[in-house]
């Protein structure tokens, strides 16, 4: 046997190609997204397109399996499948917590009644201008063209451009949607091919009821939020218990999605709309998505498995099915049904329901969720699922379900690579008429007055952000506060407020906080400092994490989105005819607001405290007049011995100087202090303020 060291196969071209342009697209990828505000699904797919069969001729999906039809739809079924799942998982984890419950009636409209009318409107396009199919054969292709993509979705909407221009609650909502409604086009898919597989009406609308709806949806999504459930709270126990190490957080981000597909594909049950509801209930609560926060995995997955599925795409394209006399396609008539489902599939129903739609504030955001409905890799996906359904058409097609297998494919096709066009270049000429201007307003956990500020020396080393980055020796009698040092402290304190005059009560109280557990935050040990009436302004905002106000103008109307923090829910208010300055002196003044309120409770706390001072005036007072007392009786006593006069006046007049003494020194040590206090209060102020 011969060694040849330089031996080239289309295996290894591949593997240099792919990757060439996955690093080249790295390298520039701040520029080509955050300049040119192109994602990567229009570069991926032009790329797969010029590596493609029909130009460079290196990848070529459909030479697989010996270019056998039922391999290639096998391979591109699973192949999508799997980055479907993915990207539907991650939408359902990062949406904000419990999205779903507070914002299902506006996930209900656009699942209902507008992908029922973009199913309707498809159909009616497709029958009117390609004569070989039927209306129930156009059913079924339409349902194809339903549901809006999410890979696309993430690609076009995520990027830099989208979240200046596109209000954050409008960017969830179509998240949210994408996530759906590939799930949710089986129900419209379903019912089109019972009724042209099965002869039987009412048997065909028995197994759409019972097969469909009842096992593969309902239970599909019973199955996905029970496996979230379940994972969450299995996660918190192994959290809880130190058994989970930080990069097994990630891990579940492509664990979870792949186990949850696997046993609903075994079931037969709905796959994607059980990893969306698996992702949403995994991270209903927030938690996983606080562990993660910092991790960069799940963007890299995402980036490294859309750029994939869009080359393949490209590459599988079916670029000579576009015209076919057989097929009763051509390319005209494929342009103009691309550019009428374009136009009336989503935008008027949008803008005849959006004032019924709560999340859809104004007309402006109606009209970019009506031409926002990019339509990609789910597509492609529930064409081949049809097209599995379907027997295998013949060379010509014989009758009405071959035509349909034949054809179901090169339609959806074109739409896609419509769809990438458009909606792909389409976000920086589509901007709502405005630029969202955003305030974040961020609030650390040390105090505000300095009094526990990092010194200068910690300036250049690295920070502990979390509790869980520090690993140390517990000792669980000083977390419990049972400690001798503990108790010690604790009986000293309340020694000490006794006897300053304090009740009983409040002594316990204070120690009791005082033995608060070490492992708590400074949010919890920190009481809540309350002004006039009970009430604390810092309440309006939180107290670590970062709120992110964004404004703009509509024509006559101001629309304020604000937002708590990463993973917490956005809320929308808009108010009309009312055009208000910038957020940005109203930040500034709320935290000079804060640190004046800090101040003045400091001052108050002080007085509150000197009546328990000043009571031991009177005393002071009392034992002055005793000593002048006794130093009258002295002064009798003594005159009758002149020899000792001088000396019991010079001890009487001592004494009462040092009585005096004492007692000025106290109450002037008392008022001192306070200024002096009061003086640092003032200059930590006045630093607040400047």
């Amino acid at each position: 046997m011969r060694f040849y060291p330089f031996e080239v196969s289309i295996p290894h071209i591949i593997y240099a190609v792919l990757g060439g342009f996955v690093v080249f697209f790295g390298m520039f990828s701040l520029f080509i997204r955050e300049k040119l505000y192109i994602g990567e699904a229009c570069w991926a797919f032009l790329f797969g397109v010029v590596i493609g069969p029909y130009a460079a001729n290196i990848f070529d999906p459909r030479s697989w399996g010996s270019g056998n039809e039922e391999t290639i739809n096998t391979i591109t079924l699973e192949f999508t499948r799997v980055v479907l799942a993915i990207g539907v998982f991650a939408i359902g984890v990062e949406l904000p917590k419990a999205y779903m419950k507070r914002h299902w009636k506006s996930l209900f409209f656009l699942l209902v009644p507008v992908m029922t009318w973009g199913w309707f409107v498809s159909a009616g396009l497709i029958y009117a201008l390609i004569p070989g199919l039927n209306f129930l054969s156009s059913l079924a292709v339409a349902a194809c063209l339903t549901p809006t993509d999410p890979i696309l979705a993430a690609a076009v909407v995520g990027g830099k451009y989208a979240d200046k221009h596109v209000p954050a609650h409008l960017r969830h909502l179509l998240a949210a949607e994408s996530g759906c409604n590939d799930g949710a086009a089986y129900p419209f898919l379903f019912i089109s091919l019972y009724l042209i597989i099965d002869k039987d009406t009412s048997h065909a609308i028995s197994d759409w009821f019972l097969l469909l709806w009842l096992y593969q949806v309902i239970l599909g999504i019973v199955v996905g939020a029970l496996i979230g459930w379940g994972f969450r709270h299995l996660m918190k126990f192994c959290e809880r218990k130190d058994l989970i190490d930080r990069q097994s957080y990630v891990a579940q981000y492509v664990s979870l999605a792949m186990l949850t597909i696997g046993i609903c594909s075994l079931l037969g049950t709905d796959d994607l709309l059980a990893a969306f509801s698996c992702g949403t209930a995994f991270a209903w609560d927030g938690f996983f998505n606080k562990q993660t926060e910092e991790a960069v995995f799940s963007s890299v997955i995402d980036l490294l498995f859309n750029i994939a599925a869009f080359v393949f795409v490209g590459a599988w394209m079916p670029f000579n099915d576009f015209s076919d006399p057989h097929l009763t396609l051509s390319v005209w008539r494929l342009i103009v049904i691309a550019i009428l489902v374009l136009i009336l599939r989503r935008l008027p129903v949008m803008i005849a329901l959006y004032k019924w739609i709560p999340d859809v504030k104004t007309f402006r955001e109606a009209v970019f969720s009506g031409h926002f409905g990019p339509m990609g890799v789910g597509a492609i996906f529930i064409s081949t699922l049809a097209a599995e359904q379907l027997p295998s058409p013949r060379e010509p097609p014989e009758g009405q379900q071959e035509l349909l297998a034949a054809s179901i494919q090169p339609i959806v096709a074109f739409m896609v690579l419509c769809s990438i066009t458009i909606h792909g270049l389409s976000i920086p000429f589509f901007s709502l008429g405005r630029r969202v201007h955003t305030v974040s307003r961020t609030w650390s956990r040390h105090d505000t007055l300095g009094r526990h500020a990092m010194p200068e020396w910690a300036t250049d080393i690295r920070r502990v952000e979390r509790p869980e980055d520090i690993v140390v020796n517990r000792d669980l009698d000083i977390e419990r506060g049972d400690s001798a040092l503990d108790k010690t402290l604790t009986r000293s304190r309340r020694e000490s407020m006794t006897a300053h005059g304090s009740s009983s009560s409040e002594a316990e109280k204070d120690a009791g906080e005082s033995s608060t557990s070490p492992t708590q935050s400074a949010e919890e040990r920190t009481p809540v400092q309350e002004g006039e009436g009970g009430w604390d302004s810092r309440q309006e905002t939180p107290r670590e994490g970062e709120e992110t106000v964004a404004e703009w103008i509509e024509g006559p109307h101001k629309v304020i989105e604000r937002r708590a923090g990463p993973g917490e829910e956005v809320e929308v208010e808009v108010v009309t005819n009312a055009p208000g300055p910038g957020e940005t002196d109203r930040s500034t003044l709320r935290v000079a607001g804060d640190a004046v309120h800090d101040t003045v409770h400091e001052i108050r706390r002080r007085l509150a405290n000197a009546p328990g001072e000043v009571a031991h005036a009177p005393e002071a007072v009392v034992h002055f007049a005793e000593d002048l007392e006794r130093g009258a009786e002295h002064k009798v006593t003594d005159i009758e011995n002149k020899a000792k006069d001088v000396v019991g006046v010079d001890h009487e007049t001592a004494g009462a100087g040092t009585s005096a003494g004492h007692a000025e020194e106290e109450e002037e040590g008392w008022m001192s202090d306070r200024e002096v206090h009061l003086g640092l209060d003032d200059d930590r102020l006045s630093d607040e303020v400047s």
